[in-house]
């Protein structure tokens, strides 16, 4: 018998970095970065990642939110569902949306799971430490040489207060974003008298 491990994330919701992911990751720098003899590269951004930016079909930098959840999972991944390589997939609910994937082995699992605004869930992590600890953030600047991240827009109603984050066995990511209740929720923003 195996034993499996749950530890639920913390969902981050105050954001402490205001310049990450201002550098974009363009499809020419992801060719020259990629083609490095290095199996953790390609496992991190490797066919079938959550991570990589050909994820869809065709090339999307990973730090733009994309609207995951417009889309069925047997559509989008079936370029990869062919081939075996797939190691992400997301539904709907009744309930809520949930998101599965299988996160790069890196060593010590430091996977982090931030809501933007209450409009874009964001997961990142990094593969390999910055040389210069005095260096900026390592989002700020060429992530992708130190760190990963998929941004994704939220349903509309999405009950982004709720969301919950677990990590399986640490390598398996499992994200539940509830919905909220319709017509209960005050807009965001406005002052009830």
């Amino acid at each position: 018998m195996t034993s499996s491990s749950n530890k639920r994330l913390e969902v981050q919701t105050e954001d402490q970095t205001p310049h990450k992911w201002c550098v974009s990751l363009g499809e020419e720098a992801f060719k020259r970065f990629f083609s490095q003899i290095n199996p953790t590269v390609h496992k991190v951004f490797g066919d079938g990642s959550l991570f990589s930016p050909l994820l869809f079909g065709k090339f999307f930098d990973p730090s733009d939110a994309f609207p995951l959840w417009e889309f069925e999972s047997d559509v989008l991944l079936s370029h990869l569902r062919s081939s075996s390589q797939n190691t992400v997939d997301w539904c709907q609910t009744d309930e809520g949306y949930i998101l599965k994937a299988e996160i790069p082995g890196t060593g010590k699992n430091n996977i982090q799971v931030h809501v933007d605004k209450g409009k874009v869930v964001e997961i990142s992590g990094q593969w390999r430490q910055q040389r210069d600890s005095k260096a900026h953030d390592w989002r700020c600047g060429h992530w992708w040489e130190y760190g990963y991240v998929r941004r994704l827009e939220m349903p509309e109603d999405a009950d982004w207060k709720n969301i919950e984050a677990y990590i399986h066995n640490d390598i398996y990511l499992e994200i539940r974003i509830p919905k909220g209740q319709q017509g209960c929720d005050l807009p965001q923003g406005k002052d009830v008298a």
